[in-house]
């Protein structure tokens, strides 16, 4: 509560909301299901430092990706828009 009430007094936006609210890790959870299911539950990696460049690769793919809910465009060209 006195984190709050301290990013209010400063005029800090807070990315979520009062707890037990089942939207505030919705980005994070949908992020680590689609991992799971698109990346992680079909293979086996023969080590952590192979897992981790899979899933690095996977989220650097999916940032230039199209989206349908962007319009048909990828996150970096959805916030390159946004900035101009």
């Amino acid at each position: 509560m006195q984190f709050a009430a301290l990013a209010a007094e400063l005029g800090v936006r807070l990315s979520v909301g009062r707890t037990g609210q089942c939207w505030d890790k919705a980005l994070a959870e949908s992020f680590f299901a689609t991992t799971e299911r698109e990346l992680l539950d079909t293979s086996s990696w023969p080590s952590r430092a192979a897992a981790r460049i899979a899933i690095f690769d996977f989220i650097e793919y999916n940032l230039h990706r199209q989206h349908s809910s962007l319009g048909y465009r990828s996150p970096a060209e959805y916030e390159t828009a946004l900035a101009a």
